[in-house]
């Protein structure tokens, strides 16, 4: 089976291609212009990265379905969508916070995912893994960061850019306890979007997995707007 998987989560785009279960081609840009800019030369050339492939012998469209950002998810998911209905293929959403916990699905210690939410806030989940498995997923929330460190615990690992905006909390709430991951590995991947599906039979379930956004919170124009309803 070959897998497309795309990220626009946050402001870097990432950009995967499986064949058979194996990694042929992952591509990661980071830029301030919008992810629309960008997009469709990543895409060419991941396709054409492989001799013989071509956008129609790809089995199923992966996009991260959020929590990130409000207009790169639609992006990415409506970039997706697009793709697939083009060549009739199926196609699902994938949490943002997956994308970053099964980088780390080989760890010990439990993986506790901040991404930064801004507003003193991050998006978070707390993962347990088992030899590359994932064993319990704890709610995904949006929370202050002393919540989050509070929910995984001192002996736990912290990952995704919530984890270095807070890194001075992070040590001083875990008594320098905690383990901290690499800077580049922060982001949301789209490979590790493929692996988090592929731990699921029935990913391309659409009533299961929609590829609809999942933002955790209003939008700064929502809430804007509701205050004004309020006068």
């Amino acid at each position: 089976m070959n897998l497309f998987a795309l990220s626009t989560a946050e402001q870097g785009a990432s950009m995967a291609l499986f064949e058979d279960n194996t990694l042929v081609f992952e591509s990661s840009l980071f830029s301030r212009q919008t992810h629309s800019k960008g997009l469709l030369p990543m895409i060419e050339q991941a396709v054409e990265s492989r001799e013989g492939m071509t956008v129609d012998r790809i089995d199923g469209f992966i996009a991260a379905r959020g929590p990130g950002s409000f207009t790169g998810l639609r992006i990415g998911i409506s970039m997706v969508k697009g793709l697939a209905k083009a060549v009739s293929k199926p196609c699902a959403g994938v949490s943002s916070l997956d994308g970053i916990a099964f980088r780390f699905c080989y760890s010990q210690l439990p993986v506790c995912v901040m991404m930064d939410a801004k507003r003193k806030e991050v998006y978070s989940a707390v993962y347990q893994f088992h030899h590359g498995k994932l064993i319990q997923k704890g709610p995904e929330m949006v929370c202050s960061p002393e919540t989050a460190i509070d929910q995984a615990g001192s002996g736990a690992l912290f990952v995704g850019s919530g984890s270095k905006v807070y890194r001075d909390k992070i040590c001083s709430r875990t008594h320098d306890k905690a383990v901290l991951s690499c800077p580049s590995m922060d982001g949301v991947s789209a490979g590790a979007l493929v692996i988090s599906a592929m731990s699921d039979k029935g990913v391309f379930d659409f009533e299961n997995h929609p590829l609809n956004p999942v933002y955790l919170r209003k939008s700064d124009a929502q809430i804007h707007f509701e205050g004004k309803q309020q006068f």
